[in-house]
């Protein structure tokens, strides 16, 4: 199946026709021709069809400003990504540099669509008068309007349809709704909504977000070529759904969404990518509606040469210092593809890295609380898959970063439990190879309230996709070697709970929390590679942020109020560690990395167009 997002533009004759002239005839477009003649020299061109451009002004006052903000941190104004062709949608646009669309053409162009806000002055010069009703009205008011339209719906289903809507005829006003109200709309576009929006994509299905297919000439489809972060699935073990095949793309689509809002990487630097290799899924290959091939799933050597295919073409069309975040792939494909493509590509694997290393924060945030060290705990894991087994390592790995132990010995500390019960050395030869490493000596014990009277564990963490497994009697075992008391952050949102007259507002052990951050540390310094202290820098830098004020709340994270600040900072700190590693090619390394973050993020607000 080979699709590609393709921009709402008419052929670029018909830009031409709209000034009264014909292709080829003396005219030409009125639009195009009055470029106000603001330089010593015009080029006058159409607008390509794949994409609709318009004129986009900054005052002379903004532009110095950002300069000054970029240069203060040590970076280049005139390229925030150190790349030679800074992005359009970043620079202070002069009125000659690009073609001007106008009239319903730009109403039908979302990334420069701004509804309403279009002033009577712009009215007039893109001819939009009559094509909009006569009130303006400001960004802000648009916000509102449509928070209050949310807000009517009752099914969360509903309200991740009219995001997806918003963001197909307006991107700066989808953003800046998500920006400014992340708390109550990040639970829509990511999780736990966008499960639900996966299992309907095909009902749902409006217009295609990224790519699906599978090689070279797919990836040439894309309309952008200027691409910093790629998350792609195959759609295999979508979050604890299971085999979602090519409906699956509402992850890559949604992570996408929050790398740009919380972690300022631009939209058209992002590209969403699903491999449709088939689904094993009965109930989708019999759906009328389902949208992907409709065939068993590739596996073996089929699978393992499409995905070399796949990862050699995003090199040799985007480079090597492309991020590649594998997302939701199953347990037997995600450690091999990470295992393999971490020495010559730059990947990572949020459900393996990123869930471990905001997992680790919560943790280093929580011994503020308890007090002691990592070193001094004892852990149990009820689930041994990416998410399970990944924490578990990061957790070893910071544990012998403060020890200086051998890392074996660091992971004896750490147990874990899976569907047949505790990893045992007695178990080895029947175990997957990334659960070996936590097979310790211990007597065999098939359930969780077993283990923990046994191991008594002072820190109990659930990766598993199997619910209510956490029973009243494994909570009870748990408080009778713990004073009765807990630190608690749970994976999906919890509403807030009362308790002897306070309330208390659970933390949120949430991806978004790192990913964004980490991704943008990675484009800023041009880090080549993922190194394993580069998640450990992430995780430091987010338990710092916790505050007294948020302990006493029963929060051991930040609020999500403050994430494009907290991004900033993990970015400064991954990409100050990309520098110390020798992996960071942008040179020479800005003065203050997080001002130089800051100033790189991508804000949604309205440009100014002539």
């Amino acid at each position: 199946m080979l699709s590609a997002r393709t921009a709402t533009a008419p052929p670029a004759a018909s830009l031409w026709k709209r000034g009264g002239g014909d292709v080829g005839s003396g005219s030409g477009c009125t639009s195009c021709m009055e470029v106000r003649r603001r330089a010593a020299s015009v080029t006058v061109r159409a607008a390509p069809p794949k994409r609709v451009e318009a004129v986009a002004m900054e005052s002379a006052a903004e532009t110095a400003q950002s300069e000054k903000e970029v240069a203060a941190a040590g970076g280049a104004a005139e390229d925030k990504y150190g790349e030679d062709s800074p992005p359009e949608e970043e620079l202070p646009v002069t009125p000659w540099a690009f073609s001007v669309a106008s009239g319903y053409t730009l109403l039908r162009d979302p990334h420069h669509n701004k509804g309403l806000a279009f002033s009577e002055k712009e009215r007039a010069a893109h001819y939009l008068r009559g094509l909009l009703p006569p009130a303006v009205v400001s960004q802000e008011l648009q916000v509102k309007k449509i928070m209050h339209d949310l807000r009517q719906y009752k099914v969360p289903l509903q309200r991740y349809v009219a995001m997806m809507d918003l963001q197909e005829r307006n991107e700066r006003l989808f953003y800046k709704l998500l920006i400014d109200n992340v708390e109550e709309l990040l639970p829509v576009v990511y999780t736990p909504t966008v499960g639900e929006a996966c299992q309907k994509y095909g009902s749902i299905f409006r217009r295609p977000q990224g790519l699906y297919g599978k090689v070279l000439e797919v990836l040439r489809n894309w309309p952008e070529r200027n691409i910093q972060v790629i998350v792609v699935t195959d759609g295999e073990r979508i979050l604890g759904l299971g085999d979602l095949g090519c409906q699956g793309m509402g992850i890559p689509v949604g992570k996408l969404s929050l790398y740009t809002a919380l972690g300022g990487v631009r939209p058209s630097a992002c590209l969403p990518i699903t491999i449709d290799v088939g689904t094993n899924n009965e109930k989708l290959l019999n759906d009328e509606f389902y949208i992907g091939i409709r065939q068993r799933r590739a596996t073996g050597e089929e699978y393992h040469e499409l995905m070399e295919e796949f990862m050699d073409a995003v090199k040799h069309i985007y480079g090597e210092k492309v991020l590649i975040q594998f997302e939701d792939f199953a347990n037997h494909n995600a450690f091999d593809l990470l295992a393999k493509y971490s020495k010559s590509h730059l990947v990572f694997n949020d459900d393996i890295q990123g869930t471990a290393s905001v997992v680790l924060a919560g943790l280093l945030s929580s011994l503020k609380v308890v007090g002691g060290t990592l070193a001094e705990h004892t852990y149990l894991f009820l689930g041994a898959g990416e998410a399970g087994t990944g924490i578990a390592e990061l957790i070893a790995l910071e544990i012998s970063k403060q020890t200086n132990a051998p890392i074996e010995e660091c992971r004896k500390k750490i147990w874990l439990v899976d569907s047949k019960g505790l990893i045992v050395n007695s178990r080895k030869d029947s175990l997957q190879p990334f659960k070996k490493s936590w097979a310790h000596e211990h007597e065999p014990l098939t359930t969780l309230l077993d283990a923990v009277e046994s191991i008594k564990p002072t820190v109990l963490i659930g990766t598993s996709g199997v619910g209510r497994t956490f029973t009243k009697e494994v909570v009870e075992a748990m408080a009778s070697f713990n004073e009765g008391r807990a630190v608690f952050a749970s994976g999906s949102p919890f509403d807030p709970v009362e308790y002897n007259g306070k309330t208390y507002v659970p933390g949120q052990s949430n991806n978004a929390y790192i990913f964004p951050g980490f991704g943008l540390g990675v484009v800023i310094s041009g880090a080549t590679r993922v190194h394993e202290d580069m998640l450990l820098a992430a995780s430091e830098t987010l338990a710092e942020q916790a505050t007294q004020e948020n302990f006493d709340k029963g929060s051991i994270f930040p609020p999500f109020t403050n994430i494009r600040k907290i991004s900033a900072q993990i970015a400064a700190s991954v990409a100050a560690k990309a520098y110390e590693l020798g992996l960071a090619t942008r040179l020479p390394r800005p003065r203050d990395l997080e001002k130089y973050a800051e100033s790189c993020m991508y804000t949604p607000i309205y440009r100014s167009y002539r």
